[in-house]
């Protein structure tokens, strides 16, 4: 992958100091030259307690970084965490099938959403979660955010790094 965002990336990462905020920020970065986005969120997955928590948002004033929620069981969870597969509704009334906030979504201009899954050791432990324009996703932007999985893998490492450094 030669794009000038993924060199970014990798610089945010090597970057000492200010982790994960960088990399996420580089991340966001990336995610828009790669398959675009309007609102980018990272959230971490804890498919034991079945808890999420947002740990990064471009939209903090609308959504937050903040403590954990328990997360609805629809074939969202199925899809994403239990298949460990992108999750993609291209309408708003799909969003609205799995997410209570749907109304707040297209507040915002968004009618459409991926929620990648990021994957480590064989477990879901988080999404990137994109959205856009009504049928914004097609098949060929989802297959692109492929190549966020491993870029996603390192952000959520380094949140669980900083969050045990913070623990010691």
């Amino acid at each position: 992958m030669e794009m000038p965002e993924y060199a970014k990336f990798v610089a945010a990462v090597a970057e000492a100091g200010g982790q994960p905020e960088k990399a996420y920020a580089a991340l966001e970065a990336l995610t828009k030259a790669l398959v675009g986005v309007k609102l980018f969120t990272i959230m971490t997955s804890d498919t034991t307690d079945k808890l999420s928590e947002r740990t990064y948002s471009n939209m903090p004033d609308v959504y937050p970084v903040s403590g954990t929620k328990p997360y609805n069981e629809t074939h969202w969870s199925e899809i994403t965490l239990n298949q460990k597969k992108t999750f993609v509704a291209n309408t708003i009334e799909e969003i609205a099938e799995v997410f209570d906030d749907h109304e707040l979504i297209k507040s915002l201009g968004c009618e459409s959403v991926i929620n990648v899954p990021i994957i480590v050791d064989g477990e879901v432990i988080g999404t990137l979660n994109c959205l856009h324009d009504r049928g914004f996703y097609t098949e060929e932007k989802v297959r692109a955010a492929e190549a966020l999985k491993l870029p996603g893998a390192v952000c959520m490492l380094l949140h669980e790094k900083k969050r045990k450094g913070s623990e010691a």
